[in-house]
């Protein structure tokens, strides 16, 4: 199943997509995703497509300040939504207790996994996103172990 490769040729294309990496994480067994892309790349949008699929309800927001947004997904299980894109070190990740988050078993989406890659389990499903145009990109999944 893995690696995969899946087309976004526009915005509308996006829900699709979102249900193509849920089977994804589901058929990994992997609770850490993380969330490749440049600045603008659409990580987020893309985790807010995901969550939808999921079940969650709530709004999703990046948690650029907040560093960790908790939602609950349709089975009332957590799902924990990272960004470290303002992370200052490892220390400062693991001082607000990311490792206890990452190694929980429950669902976690991480933007800017690099800047911790040294707290992150394997194996872990990468999702990696590349802008074509303004709404197309693509998206390559692969299993991290």
């Amino acid at each position: 199943m893995l690696p995969l490769l899946i087309a976004v040729p526009t915005l509308a294309d996006l829900p699709a997509a979102a249900r193509q990496v849920q089977a994804a994480i589901a058929a990994s067994g992997c609770s850490v995703v993380a969330f490749e892309g440049e600045m603008g790349a659409g990580k987020t949008t893309l985790i807010r497509a995901l969550a939808g699929t999921l079940g969650v309800a709530d709004d999703v927001s990046s948690p650029t300040f907040a560093l960790v947004n908790e939602y609950r997904d349709g089975r009332n299980q957590p799902v924990y939504h990272f960004d470290f894109y303002r992370i200052d070190s490892v220390d400062e990740a693991e001082r607000i207790g990311a490792s206890e988050y990452l190694d929980s078993g429950y669902l976690c989406l991480v933007e800017w996994p690099a800047r911790v890659a040294e707290l992150l389990p394997e194996p872990r499903l990468e999702v990696r996103l590349d802008v074509l145009s303004a709404e197309a990109r693509t998206i390559h999944l692969a299993l991290i172990s």
